[in-house]
């Protein structure tokens, strides 16, 4: 049966609010997630909150009814509350109709079996949460096996990362590795590795793409280091025909991996 939480004093308030911020998600191995939707891929993916807060007048709605059942089953505890502390706890002023807090999850790369996908997303240095939200909603868009963030990456389970992705973070498995154990492993099996940079006049569409295919993004500002690129079995460059001479890092994901996906169907 739902407890009902209506003071901003609460210690569960607190501690939950407290997540938005890396220190104590990383502490308590805990992240927040927001909205319908969202927590319903969660739940259809078998990822279920340990806390589920939401608005009494959401209450009988039925997927909110099923977010209930779920929590109470798996031995969360679900929470009735007020859209004033739903908005402390997204910092949103809009507030959702639910916010739940999940334990953090991540794939290794011993876990990554490459026969499952031929198109696996990379990112290097990665620092918007924006694009690694969108990224990862690319990498459920076409299928990809995971998304690999090589070296210091923006927190896949930071609010806004969390909220860009519209629930991909729990359908496409994550792995976070430093460069050189990543390189390691991917050459001790079969992978293209596939580096998206300026320094080349190779493009995109001429280039030879063989499965599976590791698309390496890099930096948002600073794009590949130069014995990352080295390390590359291919780089490729999208046509810039305006002034700017790049792509958003994560449009310029989502271009290249429907036009990898295309070339290994054709």
């Amino acid at each position: 049966m739902p407890r009902t939480i209506t003071a901003y004093s609460n210690p569960l308030v607190k501690r939950v609010q407290a997540l938005r911020d890396k220190r104590h998600r990383r502490e308590e191995g805990l992240f927040l997630a927001e909205g319908l939707r969202i927590l319903t891929e969660a739940r259809e993916t078998g990822r279920i909150p340990r806390f589920l807060f939401f608005a009494a007048a959401s209450a009988a709605h039925p997927l909110v009814r099923a977010l209930v059942t779920a929590v109470e089953d798996h031995g969360g505890e679900a929470i009735e509350t007020t859209p004033d502390i739903l908005s402390k706890l997204s910092g949103k002023d809009n507030s959702q109709a639910v916010v739940g807090v999940f334990a953090t999850f991540e794939a290794q790369l011993a876990d990554l079996d490459r026969r499952r996908a031929s198109l696996w997303l990379v990112a290097e240095r990665l620092r918007d949460p924006g694009n690694l939200g969108t990224i990862l909603r690319t990498g459920d868009a076409v299928g990809a096996g995971a998304l690999i963030l090589v070296d210091e990456c923006v927190d896949p389970f930071s609010t806004e990362a969390v909220r860009a992705s519209m629930g991909a973070l729990f359908t496409v498995p994550i792995v976070r590795t430093p460069w050189d154990p990543f390189i390691t492993w991917l050459r001790s099996g079969p992978g293209q590795l596939v580096g998206l940079s300026l320094q080349t006049e190779e493009g995109y569409r001429d280039a030879p793409y063989t499965a599976p295919t590791f698309l390496l993004t890099g930096n948002e500002a600073q794009g590949l280091p130069e014995h990352y690129e080295a390390a590359c079995d291919l780089l490729v460059k999208l046509p810039m025909r305006g002034k700017a001479d790049s792509l958003n890092a994560a449009v310029a994901t989502a271009v290249m991996a429907y036009e990898v996906l295309a070339r290994h169907k054709g």
